[in-house]
């Protein structure tokens, strides 16, 4: 009988928990700087850090730029083998002083927590999302989510100062059936937010996967127990540690669809570049099928496969555009159309959010769009399905245009615009679909470098007050912590 944080599973679930085989992984991780510092790593890794790039991060230890301080050093050695043949997979897990050289952004980008009305879950947007673990198999170095990942204390909308909790099964759980309830009393919407009932739930962290197969499969089992209808599980590990994907953690999926098998399952996959799957020759080229078209390596194919054969999970990827990761159109038409050959569809594309340092690494929002509009000239209609998104407090919102020439008569537009849609907005969604038209900056990286070259935003993307009601309401109901 497992009782993980107190939590009881139904005899139904408990059934499907006495199937599950849980083996531990070894992945032959490189934890810290340390041991590349102290020379303890094996011999073929020692160069992966030149010394120079040692004596400086070194010098940084302890100091307000300590680069670890801001986000922890982690590599398997699968992402390893891959990297030292590739300078955009390096400059994701490897270490850099220009990390720390500015050290502007926000602790809790999106204001989430404002729309946290149980610890662990944020249910900002018709989804719910979970923090069910703090860490990855290995660290990007650009994550969205060092506040949680460093455990960094976070300021609260209520001034409380504190890290970032992880979610527990018996608090989501009560938390769905208590939001349930009170929207199909109150005629299929919430009486305080306006949502309809929670249905999907995302899976997050961190990395979900880094939890053995039973602790998965608590989870799993115990959201359909409350009548969730969708799992999504958010997952960067067919990048840093593929055969993560193996025999028992499908068996574990299999035997969950027979016993909900009403309950949908969506693998969110992170792959950043195609050198993180595709086998390259002694040329650094990389290799072809038969056909022509691209090899992916064994681990990662075996992965995609093995999830495409159950037959009834989806999988899709989505990926920021990061500064000297894949911030080049060619890298990411090659990723767009290998992924959709093997199965997996492309979701979304992001501009880089305004975490902390987030300077180091987003690149101009006009340049992203640049960047994936000239990736997808070539591709098919199936393959250029993502959409570029960039996350302002309201929520998901698509640069939808950027023009060269002026719109006549309209003042502000003479060098171009950039077009903002909003595509998911919070609780209700009263602003979805709306607009926002500023006069083109090439440096801007955030939605801040176009604050003074606003022309028509019905969207209020520059007349944004936080929300107040999403605790309020929680408290009425009796959930907030």
């Amino acid at each position: 009988m497992t009782n993980a944080n107190n939590y009881v599973p139904s005899a139904r679930a408990q059934a499907f928990l006495d199937t599950v085989e849980s083996p531990k992984y070894e992945r032959h991780n490189v934890n810290g700087l340390k041991p590349f510092l102290d020379e303890r790593v094996p011999e073929d890794m020692r160069g992966f850090y030149s010394q120079d790039e040692l004596t400086a991060l070194r010098d940084l230890k302890g100091t307000e730029r300590d680069v670890e301080a801001r986000m922890p050093v982690k590599v398997t050695r699968h992402y390893f083998d891959m990297a030292r043949h590739s300078a955009p997979l390096r400059r994701l897990v490897k270490a850099s002083p220009d990390e720390t050289v500015s050290l502007a952004g926000a602790e809790d980008p999106g204001y989430q927590m404002d729309y946290s009305p149980v610890e662990g879950l944020i249910h900002k947007y018709e989804i719910g999302l979970l923090y069910v673990t703090s860490t990855c198999s290995a660290h990007c170095r650009f994550c969205y989510r060092e506040e949680l990942i460093g455990r960094k204390e976070v300021e609260r909308q209520d001034g409380t100062v504190a890290k970032k909790g992880l979610a527990r099964i018996e608090d989501i759980t009560a938390y769905i059936r208590e939001h349930n309830r009170l929207v199909e009393n109150n005629g299929g919407l919430h009486p305080e937010s306006g949502r309809e009932r929670l249905r999907e739930i995302l899976l997050s962290g961190g990395d979900p996967m880094v939890l053995p197969n039973i602790k998965l499969a608590e989870w799993l089992s115990a959201l359909a127990e409350v009548d969730i209808e969708s799992i999504r599980i958010g997952t960067k590990e067919m990048a840093f540690f593929p055969d993560r994907f193996d025999g028992t953690f499908l068996a574990m999926l299999e035997q969950f669809h027979a016993t909900y098998p009403d309950v949908g399952l969506r693998m969110m996959v992170h792959f950043n570049h195609p050198d993180e799957f595709l086998v390259k020759d002694a040329d650094g080229r990389y290799a072809e099928n038969p056909n022509g078209s691209l090899k992916w390596n064994d681990s990662a194919k075996r992965a995609m496969d093995g999830l495409n054969a159950l037959g009834w999970v989806s999988v899709e990827n989505q990926s920021p555009i990061i500064r000297d990761i894949n911030d080049d159109p060619d890298a990411m038409r090659i990723m767009q159309r290998a992924l959709k050959r093997v199965g997996a569809e492309n979701h979304y594309f992001f501009c880089g959010r305004d975490i902390v340092a987030h300077e180091a690494f987003n690149v101009p929002i006009e340049t992203a769009w640049h960047t994936l509009n000239e990736s997808q000239k070539g591709l098919s209609g199936v393959e250029t399905r993502a959409r570029l998104s960039i996350t302002h407090y309201k929520g998901k919102t698509e640069v939808a245009a950027v023009t060269n020439g002026p719109i006549p008569g309209v003042p502000g537009t003479e060098n171009g615009v950039v077009i903002f849609k909003i595509l998911r907005n919070a609780a209700s969604a009263p602003d979805r679909g709306k607009v926002c038209i500023v006069g083109r900056n090439p440096e801007a990286i955030w939605f801040g470098g176009y604050a003074d070259r606003v022309i028509y935003d019905e969207a209020g993307l520059f007349d944004y007050a936080r929300v107040q009601a999403a605790r309020v309401a929680a408290e009425a109901v009796g959930t907030a912590p």
